[in-house]
């Protein structure tokens, strides 16, 4: 939830200001620091969550199997995240190679990415954004959060 969205739950006669809700959110967060769980703002709001380095034992109690992403999807979702908006023949540019349309069916049908404009050439193709689920699955709140490109590059994939 947002702050404003908790802000509309109390009557309007009542309704504390959002700097109080803020404030409260924070006390929150800081008394469940000791505890399994935390409160985690994310782009869509906040969530409570298990703490990270808890999550192997959550995971045990599920019986699904992670999702696996082909490298051609999460490249594809890469390219959109740091270089949006993007049309589809940028993507293929980028990468050298076509994008399939499972691919972008896939990463819409998923609510992380969105047609967000059509470019102003022949065609008018659609130029891709990420959204706010994008952001809650990765749990970050903004773009800003992503790795430098530079990170990325230096890391030593051959393992």
């Amino acid at each position: 939830m947002t702050a404003e969205q908790i802000q509309r739950v109390f009557p309007e006669r009542e309704r504390p200001q959002l700097a109080e809700i803020d404030h409260a959110l924070a006390a929150i967060a800081e008394e469940y620091q000791t505890r399994p769980v935390q409160l985690q703002k994310v782009a869509s709001g906040y969530r409570f969550q298990v703490k990270a380095e808890l999550s192997p034992w959550v995971e045990r109690l599920f019986e699904e199997k992670p999702t696996k992403y082909s490298k051609a999807l999460l490249e594809t979702l890469a390219i959109i995240a740091y270089r949006q908006p993007v049309s589809r023949g940028d993507i293929e540019d980028i990468r050298g190679v076509s994008v399939s349309s499972g691919i972008i069916h896939t990463l819409l049908e998923r609510e992380w990415v969105k047609v967000v404009a059509h470019k102003e050439t022949p065609g008018r193709p659609a130029l891709y954004g990420t959204t706010a689920a994008f952001l809650d699955y990765f749990n970050l709140s903004a773009l800003q959060e992503l790795p430098p490109l530079q990170d990325i590059a230096d890391l030593d994939l051959s393992q």
